[in-house]
């Protein structure tokens, strides 16, 4: 699969997850959202860039969370481009190229939504607002707003810890950009061997063993 190719996916991935997030951020104030269906919801929630809401600590946390994404993402970029140059598998090349687009794209929000709304809690917020955004360079909130809750109820009292609580499946508030890492890491875990496979002679070793 050629570079062009690849990129040509990396941009469209980009190009959806950011325009989604900024119709979200232009629309909804903090917390509001719309039913599409019982079980899928369109609910707008920011969050500091890590995975379960979960954040560093301290001051320096966030702009310590967003330059070590900006290295990963290097790292990713570069092992798409070795890819490419060793002619890996099709699967293998698409799978980095999602994962990178979906860490780029949250990465921009890092980075720069800071700098280009205004605060979402109380009002709509305005791209580009005369005032000023709401933080400065890489003290951006990614959007979230995809929600998925196929299931809600009080679990049955048998079920160990849990029983008699309310619980939803699925809970989780997620973007476009999750979507890609996820299809991407799903597709190396699914094609593994195409993804990855083994040059005859090592194969043939291992058989002589």
């Amino acid at each position: 699969m050629s570079l062009k190719k690849a990129i040509a996916i990396i941009i469209l991935v980009l190009l959806i997850d950011q325009i989604s997030k900024i119709y979200i951020k232009t629309t909804f104030v903090l917390g509001d959202g719309v039913d599409v269906l019982s079980w899928f919801k369109i609910h707008f929630v920011e969050n500091e860039g890590m995975a379960w809401g979960a954040k560093i600590p301290g001051e320096y946390g966030k702009l310590i969370l967003t330059l070590f994404r900006l290295v990963a993402i290097v790292g990713i970029g570069y092992w798409l481009w070795d890819s490419v140059r060793k002619n890996a598998s099709r699967v293998l090349v698409v799978s980095i190229a999602l994962i990178f687009a979906g860490a780029l794209g949250n990465i921009i929000d890092s980075v720069f939504y800071g700098m280009i709304f205004n605060d979402s809690t109380s009002e709509v917020a305005t791209l580009f607002p005369d005032a000023g955004g709401y933080g400065t360079i890489f003290y951006g909130k990614v959007v979230d707003m995809l929600y998925f809750p196929l299931w809600e109820g009080v679990l049955p009292e048998w079920i160990p810890y849990w029983g008699g609580t309310y619980f939803t499946f699925f809970d989780p508030v997620f973007n476009i950009a999750d979507t890609a890492i996820s299809i991407g890491l799903i597709l190396l875990i699914i094609f593994n061997k195409r993804a990855f496979p083994k040059k005859k002679k090592e194969e043939e070793g291992l058989e002589e063993v």
